[in-house]
């Protein structure tokens, strides 16, 4: 692949979408191509799987079968063809999340979850992955202030710890593309990493 693939991870409440416009100007600044796009959702039709799979109950396994099924999608008209063509690609979460969400917090084998994995995605794997972290108490305060929370967003505390130890457990299994940010800062310090690291791409 020509390209570059970013993908930016966090729970919910963690803050790395506030990032994306300040990641997009450092890149267009320098000239790139860039395709921003998010999980579940970045096409037609992975955006309607995005309402059912955020805001209706369903069996861990369903939730993952239906998640590759918009990851695929993403996948085959979105993410390939940029990278293809030499583009940055920066991706609202991926496979992590999976990880993160219906193996760590929901309990799905991981067994299940790598096979989903190498069929849809083969051996692709981000390049980069920007990881936002904040203790559980700060995530639920900060969804507490929110608008209406989805399904995810609704849980409480223990979901929330699962989620986030799975996600620092996936940063300390794959450390050369994890980069793993105290989001816990104020907004100027976290962005200051942020363009750190993107700048030293």
């Amino acid at each position: 692949m020509a390209g570059l693939f970013i993908t930016l991870e966090g729970m919910d409440g963690a803050g790395k979408s506030t990032h994306i416009p300040t990641i997009l100007q450092l890149l267009a600044q320098r000239g790139k191509e860039v395709v921003s796009t998010r999980e579940p959702g970045g096409t037609l039709l992975g955006e309607e799987l995005r309402e059912i799979l955020l805001y209706r109950q369903m069996h861990v396994e369903t939730e993952s079968l239906l998640m590759f099924a918009a990851r695929a999608e993403h996948l085959q008209q979105v993410i390939l063809p940029a990278l293809q063509r030499g583009a940055i690609v920066l991706s609202d979460r991926f496979t992590d999340a999976s990880y993160a969400y219906q193996c760590g917090a929901r309990g799905l084998p991981y067994a299940k979850m790598e096979v989903l994995e190498h069929w849809v995605q083969g051996d692709l794997q981000p390049d980069v992955t920007l990881l936002f972290d904040v203790p559980v108490e700060v995530s639920l305060q900060r969804l507490a202030s929110a608008r209406t929370p989805d399904k995810f967003e609704a849980q409480g505390a223990d979901f929330f710890a699962k989620l986030r130890a799975q996600y620092l457990a996936r940063a300390a299994q794959f450390p050369q593309r994890f980069h793993v940010i105290d989001a816990n800062r104020p907004l100027e310090e976290v962005q200051k990493s942020v363009e750190e690291i993107i700048l030293s791409l």
